[in-house]
């Protein structure tokens, strides 16, 4: 199936458990985001792949004008009740395509994204876009999860995410998010990198997984090596996986005027 069409199922058939999931509505990372962004109250912003609105949400009562754009009208709908519940009237919502977007060449001061392009199946051309639509002097704040420089930790982390949920395509490293932003002609500005707690329960909760599909993720993540489990302080008691750790990075990158 169509990796697209897997995420718009995937998200469509979930919308409300991600406006409330911790991680996305209370992550310290989104702060971290509004910090590194240069604002003077007049930009215009476009966040891609909004979700369930977080970033738009954070950033409306803070620029001119907000556009949070997502693949999914189900997603959409669900970030514009809980922006417009916040109190911001500043934001326009927008059904399109994060590789395909439906805008102007240099229409935004700032493009964010935030925990999605790891759903991506062409980063590359996603990143084509974020530099049409950016202005000259425009800024790019990226955030999404990262796996290991290690191919072995790289393959363990990508494999247990996609059990997880078919939508996922790749959570990429570190090392290749810089390369792909400079060879598009932005320019790192500056990036952090931070660790995330997944606690398995609820990261099994918010994709519906079956019994079935959790039974054979449990399994996998038990059979380890003990280097995995040891890199991603995997946490077990009773044979039952309790938590583990992952990364992610936060990334500035201006477009040269």
């Amino acid at each position: 199936m169509d990796i697209k069409k897997d995420v718009q199922e995937q998200f469509g058939s979930n919308a409300a458990s991600y406006v409330s999931s911790a991680i996305h509505k209370d992550g310290k990372d989104l702060l971290k985001m509004v910090e590194m962004a240069e604002l003077n109250g007049q930009e215009v912003l476009l966040d891609i792949a909004t979700g369930g609105g977080h970033t738009a949400n954070a950033f409306a009562p803070l620029v001119k004008k907000v556009t949070a754009v997502d693949l999914t009208a189900e997603m959409l709908a669900a970030a514009e009740k809980f922006i417009i519940k916040n109190g911001h009237q500043n934001v326009e919502f927008v059904q399109g395509d994060a590789e395909q977007l439906p805008f102007t060449n240099e229409s935004f001061d700032i493009v964010t994204c935030r925990i999605a392009p790891h759903h991506f199946p062409n980063v590359d051309l996603f990143i084509k876009e974020v530099y049409r639509v950016l202005k000259p002097g425009g800024q790019f704040l990226l955030d999404d999860n990262v796996v290991p420089e290690t191919k072995e930790y790289d393959q363990f982390y990508n494999t247990i995410e996609k059990i997880r949920d078919y939508s996922h395509f790749r959570a990429w490293k570190k090392s290749e998010w810089i390369q792909k932003l400079e060879e598009s002609g932005l320019e790192v500005f500056e990036w952090h990198r931070f660790e995330k707690t997944f606690r398995f329960e609820s990261w099994c909760a918010n994709m519906k997984l079956s019994e079935t599909d959790k039974n054979h993720l449990t399994k996998f993540i038990l059979e380890s090596s003990d280097e995995i489990k040891n890199k991603f302080r995997i946490l077990i008691q009773d044979e039952k996986i309790i938590s583990f750790n992952g990364e992610a990075i936060i990334l500035k990158a201006l477009k040269r005027k």
